[in-house]
C-alpha cells in the first residue's frame, strides 16, 4: 500500500464509526484517544441526544464519560468519508451494510469489520461477504476478548487486526491502537473470523455448563475442548495454529466463556438451569451463536471437520435435545490423544 494513502501521524486520520450500541461507542472512544477525528453513526436518535446532553450513552454504557469531541451523527451519509471505516453492526446486517457502503467507497477508505459471527443464510464468514461485495477493495477484521464496558473504561485490552496484508494491518494497528487499547496484526483473516465466530458456540456450552452446576474442573475441560474443536476448523480452512493462541483465539474464548456478560453464556446459562427444551426459552437476537452454531454444523459436515461440543450444542437449540443427555453423549465418546 501507498505510504501516502493514510495520514501521517503527526495528523489526525478521520475514522467512522457504524453502529451506536455498546461495542461501537467503545471503539469510538477508543479511536479517539488514539488521536483520530472520529465521528459515529447512530440510529437511535434517543441514544444520541442523551449523549450530547448528559455526555453519556446512560442505556448501554452507564457511567462511561464521552467528551464532545466525538461527532455523533444520524445521518449515515456523513460517515463516508473517513479513512478508516469501522462497521460495528450485528454479524447478520453486515451484508446490507456493506451494499450500502460499497458505491461511496474508494481506494482511500478502509473498511474494518468489528462484528463476530457467520452468515446464516449462505454459511459465509464475514470477511468472505466483504470478499464477495467489495470484491477488490481491502477489508480487515478486529477480534479479541473486548467486552465494551472495559473497552470504553480504559482497560487495558489487547485485540488482533486482521487484512489481506500484513502491511494494511499494521498500518491500521498504528491508527486504532491507544495507551489503553493495543492491536496486533496478522493476515490471518480466515484465522481470526473463525475464532471470533466459534468462541460464541463454546461459550453457549460453557454457560450450559455453568446453569447444571457443573465444577470449574469441568468448565476448564470443555473450553480445553472448545479451542481444539475452533482449530482443527480453522486448520481445515488453511488458517494459522498461532492464530488460535493469541487474542483473538484463547483470550477471547476464556472471556466469553468464564463472565456472564457473555450474552452467549448467559443464554447457555439460562438454558441449563431451564427445564424447558430451547425451543421454549426466549433469548436475545443478539445472542450470535444461535446462528453460528447452524452454519458451523452445516460446515463441520461439509469439511468432515469432528466437532463434538458443537454438535451438542446444535442439538440442544435446534432440535430440543435434553441438556443432560447431551453431557452423557460427550462423555461416552471414544478415548483419544488430546491433540485430537
Amino acid at each position: 500500500m501507498a505510504a501516502g494513502r493514510f495520514k501521517k501521524r503527526c495528523s489526525m486520520t478521520t475514522v467512522s464509526v457504524i453502529g451506536g450500541g455498546a461495542w461501537g461507542t467503545a471503539l469510538a472512544l477508543s479511536s479517539l484517544w488514539a488521536e483520530n477525528s472520529v465521528i459515529q453513526w447512530m440510529r437511535n436518535e434517543q441514544d444520541l441526544n442523551n449523549i450530547q446532553q448528559k455526555g453519556m450513552h446512560e442505556r448501554l454504557l452507564p457511567g462511561v464519560h464521552i467528551p464532545s469531541t466525538l461527532k455523533l451523527t444520524l445521518n449515515f451519509e456523513d460517515t463516508l468519508r473517513s479513512n478508516v471505516i469501522l462497521l460495528v453492526t450485528p454479524a447478520q446486517t453486515i451484508r446490507d451494510m456493506l451494499e450500502k457502503l460499497k458505491p461511496s467507497l474508494g481506494k482511500d477508505n478502509y473498511v474494518v469489520i468489528c462484528a463476530k459471527g457467520i452468515e446464516m443464510s449462505t454459511g459465509l464468514m464475514l470477511h468472505q461477504i466483504a470478499q464477495e461485495i467489495l470484491v477488490d477493495l481491502p477489508c480487515s477484521i478486529l477480534s479479541g476478548p473486548t467486552f465494551a464496558h472495559d473497552v470504553a473504561m480504559g482497560f487495558p485490552i489487547t485485540a488482533t487486526l486482521a487484512s489481506h496484508t500484513l502491511d494494511l494491518s499494521q498500518r491500521l494497528c498504528k491508527i486504532l491502537s491507544s495507551k489503553s487499547f493495543r492491536l496486533y496484526p496478522t493476515e490471518d483473516l480466515t484465522g481470526v473470523a473463525v475464532a471470533g465466530s466459534l468462541k460464541n458456540v463454546i461459550a453457549l456450552a460453557a454457560g450450559i455448563a455453568h446453569g447444571k452446576g457443573l465444577s470449574a474442573s469441568s468448565k476448564a475441560s470443555l473450553i480445553t475442548r472448545g479451542l481444539a474443536e475452533i482449530t482443527r476448523l480453522g486448520q481445515a480452512l488453511d488458517a494459522k495454529s498461532e492464530t488460535f493462541l493469541g487474542p483473538a483465539g484463547v483470550g477471547d474464548l476464556v472471556l466469553s466463556c468464564t463472565s456472564l456478560q457473555s450474552r452467549n453464556m448467559k443464554l447457555g446459562q439460562i438454558i441449563g438451569e431451564s427445564p424447558l427444551p430451547f425451543s421454549k426459552i426466549e433469548y436475545s437476537a443478539l445472542s450470535e451463536g444461535v446462528h453460528t452454531v447452524h452454519a458451523v454444523r452445516l460446515l463441520s459436515k461439509k469439511l468432515g471437520v469432528d466437532m463434538p461440543i458443537s454438535d451438542a450444542v446444535y442439538n440442544i437449540i435446534y432440535k430440543d435435545a435434553p441438556v443432560g443427555e447431551e453431557i452423557s453423549k460427550l462423555l461416552a465418546r471414544p478415548l483419544k490423544m488430546s491433540s485430537n
